[in-house]
């Protein structure tokens, strides 16, 4: 379901969730997630409804972007996994989508291998894996 095929009132409900957040002019991933879940929308869609909004997300779960001001060296969290178990690499290898591995897909490996968001973000770093696309839209 796209942005478009929202009604008005459920688009207007997630604007006013996003403009609830504290800190003007962005969203955090997991915040844009949990009003997703809490409204029963996609993340997609709330993702959307930030861009229209003028609103960036920040704080990538996997912990590709937002953690600091665009160009300095805190902006990217992620630690490139040195040594990615066997087993582990080749799960994201069959996850690839024309050679990039889909946000949502490594969060499922992240449940199904035990590790945070962040660890499966540095695996992916450390096999030179591009995510693509981001769950909110972002990439």
């Amino acid at each position: 379901m796209s942005s478009t095929s929202l009604s008005s009132s459920v688009k207007e409900e997630i604007a006013a969730r996003i403009k609830l957040y504290p800190q003007s002019g962005s969203l955090p991933c997991p915040v844009a997630h949990y009003i997703a879940a809490e409204l029963g929308v996609t993340p997609l869609q709330v993702g959307q409804a930030a861009d229209e909004l003028g609103v960036r997300v920040t704080m990538c779960q996997l912990g590709f972007f937002g953690y600091a001001e665009k160009g300095r060296p805190s902006y990217r969290i992620r630690q490139p996994m040195e040594n990615v178990p066997q087993e582990l690499q080749q799960a994201v290898e069959q996850a690839l989508v024309n050679g990039r591995a889909p946000c949502a897909a490594l969060w499922a490996l992240a449940v199904r291998f035990d590790l945070s968001r962040l660890e499966m973000g540095n695996a992916a770093e450390g096999l030179n894996v591009k995510v693509k696309p981001c769950q909110l839209g972002c990439f």
